[in-house]
């Protein structure tokens, strides 16, 4: 994997550490720890396929997934909080970190909160 998709990985891992305990925003309802993430998205060249985070039910709670760009890099699942909560696909394996290997198939209520629409 490139230097530059590792440090992508970090420095969205740390905004959304950094962001957790922020207020939404009162236009777009979006944590700020999610506008960060976005910004930062938008930071890069357009996905293929375009990025997108989607809302979903987990165990629960409400979770954020953000799908992976390419087959090496892990797709990431966020906490209403912007914790990372675990990868659950993939990666090397395509199958994730193995912390939530059930995600996938027990998810439910999807809702699609954001799309890159540069790539249009």
């Amino acid at each position: 994997m490139s230097q530059r998709r590792w440090l992508f990985i970090l420095a969205a891992s740390v905004v959304s550490a950094a962001c957790a305990s922020q207020p939404l925003n009162p236009v777009d309802g979006k944590p700020a720890w999610m506008q960060s993430l976005i910004a930062s998205i938008e930071a890069e060249p357009v996905w293929n396929p375009p990025a997108s985070i989607t809302q979903y039910r987990y165990k629960g709670a409400v979770v954020y997934y953000l799908a992976s760009h390419c087959c090496d890099i892990p797709s990431k699942l966020y906490d209403a909080n912007g914790a990372v909560i675990c990868e659950p696909d993939g990666g090397i394996t395509g199958r994730g970190d193995g912390r939530c290997d059930d995600f996938l198939a027990v998810r439910t209520d999807e809702k699609e909160v954001w799309r890159d629409q540069r790539g249009k």
